[in-house]
């Protein structure tokens, strides 16, 4: 964090909320930090002499006389390769019992790559994960969430993410973790032996809300290091995007501000584009990709968080059960990657988009024929094959659980053709059929 001596001292508030307080100031900046009665704070709005700072510890014992020091800078974030392997707080300060970073002092919040400067995604990033890796494929420089429901083991999943993903660093910053889901990162990260290349930034249940919106900017701010200055293939995680949205509300709240949809303040997708836009991929090599959890309400998905979600990233995976295979699958319905394309074929095997979009139509047909069981209508032979396929898919291929290599995949889905249907009720491509079918 900033270091730097107060530069301005002032003692009168006008104004105290449970997230806030205002003050009359001369010659502040937006985003400056400031100590109010101990407490970290950060401007939000300035208006005239009128300042606005977020106190991000809770405004909770502080007097109207409390003493206000402005700092003179926003946050920062020393950075070197002294990052690697380390757990730190919403303000970068290690919690896991070792010591202070020494690095070179950044900004965090900044703006995004100059569009000049950045390059058409075109690495693959595998994950492990067959509904993932087979029907969604992830590009280095995408920026993807996944909606899941509150119940849904989404975490486990970043984690099996974090560990499976063939990148060079993992970021993960954790919003609003439950003391449990803390420790659980902790010790999976550990117990694989992959501390090395993962750098987490935690904030829990039990520090204050207004706290998480300091994570992504700080996770970024790394991500950005690792990607610019040492060229390297960077994926960030991010859990929980509904919790970080939930705090601006409540700052956005507590300043009187109207508030948009769905009680969320009207600068809801401006400030989620700010940290999704940081996804790049650089020219020299270097890459930021960004996955990140959105918890749904009610699995409502035209909620205002994941709804201006879906505009700004580039499509979305959805984590729901499955009652056939009694497994968690990626919906291979609801998902999309709108980048797929740019390594399908490319990156990975010629039969790649080809048995992708097999998979899915039978799929399909799978469940319309669970349709007509439900209305009590007759299901032909070729309902009952789909209706069998269909556990098989969500069995070995849809399921999280399920960690193989792409090429894998593919030959497993083969393998599920042959078990179910004639080679000519795939639609796949006769080239591919002759070359690919004898395998299953």
């Amino acid at each position: 964090m900033a270091t730097k001596a107060y530069q301005r001292t002032y003692t009168q508030l006008q104004a105290v909320t449970k997230a806030t307080v205002s003050i009359d100031a001369d010659g502040v900046s937006n985003e400056e930090l400031a100590v109010v009665h101990g407490k970290l704070a950060q401007v939000v709005k300035t208006g005239g002499k009128r300042i606005t700072l977020q106190v991000f510890g809770g405004t909770e014992g502080i007097p109207t006389n409390a003493e206000v020091s402005f700092l003179g800078a926003p946050p920062t974030l020393k950075v070197s390769d002294q990052l690697s392997g380390r757990f730190f707080n919403a303000y970068g300060k290690p919690i896991d019992g070792g010591p202070e970073v020494e690095g070179e002092e950044r900004e965090v919040g900044g703006p995004s790559v100059n569009p000049y400067k950045r390059r058409q995604p075109s690495e693959l990033i595998p994950t492990g994960i067959a509904g993932i890796d087979l029907n969604n494929t992830l590009v280095s420089g995408q920026k993807i969430p996944f909606f899941a429901d509150p119940d849904q083991p989404y975490n486990k999943v970043m984690a099996d993410v974090a560990l499976r993903a063939d990148v060079d660093k993992i970021i993960l910053g954790g919003m609003g973790l439950s003391n449990d889901d803390y420790l659980f990162f902790r010790q999976e990260f550990e117990s694989a032996g992959a501390l090395d290349k993962i750098v987490s930034f935690v904030n829990t249940t039990e520090e204050p809300p207004v706290e998480r919106l300091l994570i992504p900017d700080m996770a970024l701010c790394a991500a950005e290091y690792f990607a610019v200055d040492k060229n390297e293939k960077v994926l960030v995680l991010l859990t929980d995007m509904t919790l970080y949205a939930d705090a601006l509300s409540i700052v956005s709240n507590r300043m009187d501000q109207i508030p948009s949809k769905d009680s969320m303040p009207g600068s809801l997708y401006s400030d989620l584009a700010k940290i999704y836009e940081k996804a790049v991929q650089l020219p020299a090599g270097g890459s930021i990709t960004i996955i990140a959890v959105t918890t749904l309400n009610d699995g409502d998905i035209t909620h205002a968080i994941p709804d201006n979600t879906g505009y700004i990233t580039e499509g979305q995976l959805f984590l729901r059960a499955d009652a056939d295979s009694g497994k968690v699958i990626v919906d291979p319905f609801r998902s999309l990657s709108r980048l797929k394309q740019l390594v399908q074929g490319k990156k990975t095997r010629e039969d790649h988009s080809q048995v992708m979009n097999a998979g899915v139509r039978l799929y399909a047909d799978a469940q319309n024929a669970k349709n007509k069981l439900e209305n009590g209508f007759d299901l032909s032979d070729y309902d009952l094959r789909c209706l069998a396929y269909a556990k098989d898919y969500a069995t070995r291929l849809l399921s999280i659980d399920v960690n193989i290599k792409i090429d894998e995949m593919l030959d497993t889905a083969w393998e599920l053709f042959a078990k179910h249907f004639k080679a000519e009720e795939t639609g796949i491509k006769q080239a591919l059929v002759d070359k690919y079918w004898k395998k299953a």
